[in-house]
C-alpha cells in the first residue's frame, strides 16, 4: 500500500480542489477514503490464494471511524482480530509500519476474541470501543461474532460499571470543562461535548437509556460539524474552539457570527449535558438499607429527598403553592442532590406563576436559592433547561447562552452571573444586607446583548425585578445602583489616581453619599471579578478597591483624606544622584510574594525624558506596568513604577539599571529591539479591535489637566509608543494606569500640554497621535 497516497487524497479532500465538501460530506467521504485504502492495505498485508485476508482474520475500525464520524486528522482506532493464525505479526507489521511511516495517528491492538472481551472486562475504554465495532476487511463472520459478544457482556455489567464510568466522566469533566457556557469548549472532552454523546450510546446499548432523540441527534451533528470545519480551518488535530477560529468556522457552516455560533455550541452542550446527568442517575439510583426502598427524608413543606434526588412530597399540590417552585430549586441547591426528572415535569406541567409583589415567603427561599453556593449552578441549569426559571425572571432569555464580549470572560453571560452569585454567597457576612447583594450580583449584567449601555439598561431591568419579588421602594433604589453602578469601584481603583481628593469625591457623589450602597458595591466588584475568570482579581487589584473604598468611607463620615504620600528618603536621594552625575537611575523594591508586584522608580536630571525609556525597558525585561506615578523634584523628575512580570521572575536590578541608564543617554535601540521582541513573542491570532481614545475632563483638579483614555489591544511595547506619542505632542503626564483585560487594555492618563492650553487642536493631535500608536 502506497500510504503516501491516502496523505495526498486525504488533503485534497480538505482543500476542496474539486469542489468544497460541507461539514457532513467531508466525514463522509474521509470515511470512504481510509475504508477503501485500509481493505487494500490489508488485502495486501496477509492476501491468500483469494487476494483477502486469510480466514480467521479480520480488521475491525472502532472510534470515529467505527461510528463513520471521522473528523480531519483523526487517530485510526484498529482492532486486527484473529483466531490464533500464526503469521499474524507479520500482518499487522505489513499494516501499521505504513501508516506509522506516514505519521498517521493510529491506536491499534492485535487480539484474539478472547482476549479482546478479557481486556473489555477490565478496561472500560475499551469496553465502549468495542461497541462501535465494524468491519473493514477479513473474516466477516469472526467480527461479527466479536462485536456481538462484546455488546452482551456489556448488557450484563454496564449497571455494575455505572460507578466508575460516573468517576472517569467527571475526571474528565473537571479537566477539560464545559461546553455550555464557556468561552472557549472542548468539543470532545468538555462537559455536554462528543464523549458524552459515546457515553449516552453506551447506555443505550446497555437498555439504561433511550436512544438519542431529535434534539441529542441535532446536537451531535452541531457538535461533528463544528469540529470538523474546525480542524479544516487549522489544519491540524485540535478540540478547543477559540474565538479567532470560532470567527472562520460561523462563517463556514453559515451560521452567522462567532457570537451566533457560541449561541448554537451552549445550547447544544447543555442538551447533551443534561441527558448524561439523568441517564447517569437512572442507571445507579441509590438503595435503601437492608435493600428496602430508600425513605423519603423531609427537607421543606412540600420537599423531600428521595433517592438521592430532590422530590415533591406525596401531600405537595404544585397547582396550588406557587412558592413550591423555589422551595424545590433552594433544596437541591443547598444540598446538592439533583431535583429528579419527575418532579421537574410536574413542575413544568403544573407550577404557577408568583404573582407580583412576591410575597415575604418568596423572598426568602430565592436569598436561600442565591446564597446556597456552588449547588446553585446545578440547581439553575435543571430549571432553565425545562423552561421553569424563565417563569421566575423572564428577562434572563436575553442572556441565556450569550458569549461574552470581552476576551476576559471564561463563561457565557447568564453562567457568569450564576457564578457571581456562588461567589457572592462568600461575602454574605461582611454586609448588612446579604438578600441585596446575592440579587444584585444574579443581576449586575442582566443589560447586556442589547445596543444600550449594559450597566444602564440593567439598572431600568432590575428595578423592575426588584419591585417584582416585592422590595420595598429604598431596596430597589439600591439593588438598580448596585447593577448601574458595578464597575465604579474596579474601574476607578485601575483605571485613575485614587490618592487625588476628586477622585474620591466623585465615586461618593455617583453613589450618593450611601454607605450601605458603597459597602455592597464593594462586595459585588469582588464576586464579579472571581467570577469573571482566573487571575482577575488579584491581590493588587483588591488591594487598591479597598483602599478606594476606605478613602470614600473616611469621606462620608467626615474624616479628612490622607495626604498623597511624598516622595520619601531613597526617592529623593535617587533624583539627587540622577541630578549630580547626569544620567538616569534605578532603584527596585522586591516583588511582593502574594502577587509579584514590585516597585522600580525612575530618576532622570531635568529636561531628560523619563516616561518613554522607562515604559520601554520594563517592556524589554517583560514586565508589565499597572501604576505610574510622575513628579519634579530638586532639578529632576521621579517616576513611581509598580509593575509585575508577565511570566517568570523579575529581572536582575543591574540590569534594569544598566538599561535605563544607556536609553535615557540615546545609547539603547529600545525601539528596535522592542519590535523584535513583539515579533518573536507574538501570541495566538486574535480578532483585531480598533483602539479608540476617551476623554474625561471632570475627573482632575484644575483646568490644566484632562484625563485621557486609550482602550486598544495589547502589545509588549503599547505602552513605550504612547509614551512617545505624549512626548511628541508636547504633553505633561501626571500619572498613567494599565489596566489588561485578557488581549485588550485600557491605558488611561492625566495630561495637560507643557505650555498653552487644552484646546481642541492640541485635543486632535494628541487623539491621532494615540490611535496612531496603538495602530
Amino acid at each position: 500500500m502506497v500510504v503516501g497516497g491516502l496523505v495526498e487524497a486525504a488533503e485534497r479532500l480538505l482543500e476542496g480542489r474539486h469542489g468544497r465538501l460541507g461539514a457532513t460530506a467531508l466525514r463522509a467521504a474521509l470515511v470512504d477514503l481510509y475504508e477503501f485504502w485500509l481493505s487494500k492495505a490489508a488485502a495486501a498485508a496477509g492476501a491468500d490464494a483469494s487476494g483477502a485476508l486469510p480466514d480467521g482474520v479480520a480488521l475491525v475500525a472502532v472510534g470515529g471511524l467505527g461510528r463513520r464520524e471521522l473528523v480531519p486528522f483523526s487517530d485510526l482506532d484498529l482492532v486486527l482480530i484473529h483466531n490464533g493464525h500464526p503469521d499474524i505479526g507479520e500482518i499487522a507489521d505489513a499494516l501499521w509500519y505504513p501508516l506509522w511511516d506516514a505519521r498517521i495517528g493510529l491506536d491499534h491492538s492485535v487480539r484474539t476474541p478472547a482476549e479482546a472481551l478479557k481486556v473489555a472486562s477490565e478496561d472500560l475504554r475499551t469496553a465502549m470501543g468495542l461497541l462501535d465495532g465494524r468491519l473493514i476487511a477479513g473474516d466477516a463472520e469472526l467480527a461479527s461474532r466479536l462485536v456481538g459478544a462484546a455488546r452482551d457482556q456489556w448488557r450484563r455489567t454496564a449497571r455494575k460499571r455505572v460507578p466508575e464510568l460516573l468517576e472517569s466522566t467527571r475526571e474528565r469533566w473537571r479537566r477539560s470543562g464545559e461546553i455550555a457556557q464557556s468561552s472557549e469548549p472542548d468539543l470532545k472532552h468538555g462537559r455536554g461535548g462528543l464523549r458524552d454523546l459515546v457515553v449516552l450510546d453506551a447506555f443505550a446499548a446497555a437498555q439504561l437509556a433511550d436512544r438519542p432523540g431529535e434534539e441529542l441527534t441535532a446536537a451531535r451533528e452541531l457538535l461533528l460539524d463544528v469540529r470538523t470545519d474546525l480542524r479544516r480551518t487549522v489544519r491540524r488535530s485540535m478540540d478547543v474552539l477559540s474565538a479567532e477560529d470560532a470567527a472562520v468556522v460561523a462563517s463556514e457552516l453559515d451560521l452567522g457570527d462567532r457570537f451566533a455560533l457560541a449561541r448554537r455550541l451552549s445550547g447544544a452542550g447543555r442538551t447533551v449535558a443534561y441527558a448524561v446527568d439523568v441517564a447517569l442517575r437512572a442507571a445507579d439510583p441509590p438503595k435503601g438499607r437492608f435493600g428496602r426502598r430508600p425513605s423519603r427524608s423531609p427537607l421543606d413543606d412540600g420537599v423531600v429527598l428521595h433517592a438521592g434526588e430532590v422530590a415533591l412530597a406525596r401531600d405537595a399540590v404544585p397547582a396550588r403553592d406557587p412558592g413550591l417552585l423555589l422551595r424545590v430549586a433552594a433544596a437541591s441547591a443547598r444540598t446538592g442532590n439533583p431535583i429528579s426528572h419527575g418532579t421537574l415535569r410536574t413542575l413544568a406541567d403544573s407550577a404557577p406563576e408568583l404573582r407580583a409583589p412576591w410575597p415575604e415567603s418568596g423572598r426568602r427561599a430565592l436569598t436561600e436559592l442565591l446564597g446556597a453556593g456552588d449547588g446553585l449552578v446545578d440547581a439553575v441549569e435543571a430549571l432553565d433547561r425545562t423552561g421553569l426559571w424563565a417563569r421566575l425572571l423572564p428577562e434572563w432569555g436575553a442572556v441565556r447562552d450569550l458569549p461574552p464580549r470581552e476576551p476576559v470572560h471564561a463563561w457565557t453571560v447568564d453562567r457568569h452571573l450564576v457564578q457571581a452569585c456562588v461567589e457572592a454567597a462568600g461575602l454574605t457576612d461582611t454586609v448588612a444586607r446579604p438578600d441585596l447583594l446575592l440579587l444584585g450580583a444574579l443581576l449586575h449584567d442582566i443589560g447586556k446583548g442589547r445596543e444600550a449601555d449594559h450597566s444602564e439598561l440593567g439598572a431600568e431591568i432590575a428595578g423592575h425585578v426588584a419591585v417584582r419579588v416585592g422590595l420595598s421602594e429604598r431596596d430597589t433604589k439600591l439593588v438598580a445602583g448596585m447593577v448601574r453602578h458595578h464597575l465604579l469601584l474596579p474601574d476607578t481603583a485601575t483605571r485613575r489616581d485614587i490618592s487625588e481628593p476628586e477622585t474620591v469625591e466623585r465615586v461618593a457623589k455617583t453613589i450618593d453619599g450611601d454607605p450601605l450602597l458603597l459597602d455592597l458595591l464593594h462586595a459585588l466588584a469582588k464576586a464579579d471579578s472571581r467570577a469573571t475568570g482566573p487571575g482577575v482579581w488579584t491581590h493588587w487589584k483588591a488591594g487598591l478597591v479597598a483602599e478606594l473604598v476606605s478613602r470614600t468611607r473616611k469621606l462620608l463620615t467626615g474624616r479628612p483624606l490622607p495626604e498623597p504620600e511624598a516622595l520619601d528618603a531613597t526617592q529623593r536621594e535617587l533624583v539627587a544622584e540622577a541630578v549630580r552625575a547626569t544620567r538616569g537611575q534605578v532603584t527596585v523594591t522586591p516583588a511582593r510574594p502574594q502577587d509579584k508586584v514590585t516597585t522600580v522608580v525612575f530618576a532622570v536630571p531635568a529636561g531628560a525624558e523619563l516616561l518613554t525609556p522607562a515604559a520601554g525597558v520594563l517592556a524589554l525585561n517583560s514586565l508589565e506596568v499597572h501604576t505610574a506615578t510622575l513628579r519634579t523634584h530638586a532639578g529632576g523628575r521621579v517616576g513611581v513604577f509598580t509593575a509585575s512580570p508577565r511570566f517568570g521572575t523579575p529581572p536582575d536590578p543591574a540590569l534594569l539599571r544598566d538599561q535605563f541608564a544607556r536609553a535615557v543617554a540615546g545609547g539603547l535601540a529600545l525601539a528596535q529591539k522592542l519590535a523584535e521582541k513583539e515579533q518573536a513573542y507574538a501570541g495566538a491570532r486574535t480578532a483585531p479591535v480598533s483602539p479608540r481614545v476617551l476623554w474625561f475632563d471632570d475627573e482632575t483638579a484644575g483646568p490644566e489637566t484632562v484625563v485621557v483614555e486609550l482602550r486598544a489591544m495589547d502589545r509588549i511595547a503599547l505602552l513605550h509608543r504612547v509614551a512617545g506619542a505624549l512626548r511628541r505632542c508636547d504633553a505633561e503626564v501626571r500619572w498613567a494606569k494599565v489596566e489588561t483585560l485578557g488581549d485588550r487594555v485600557v491605558d488611561s492618563f492625566a495630561v495637560g500640554p507643557r505650555t498653552g492650553t487644552i484646546d481642541t487642536a492640541w485635543r486632535g493631535r494628541l487623539e491621532q497621535a494615540l490611535l496612531a500608536a496603538a495602530g
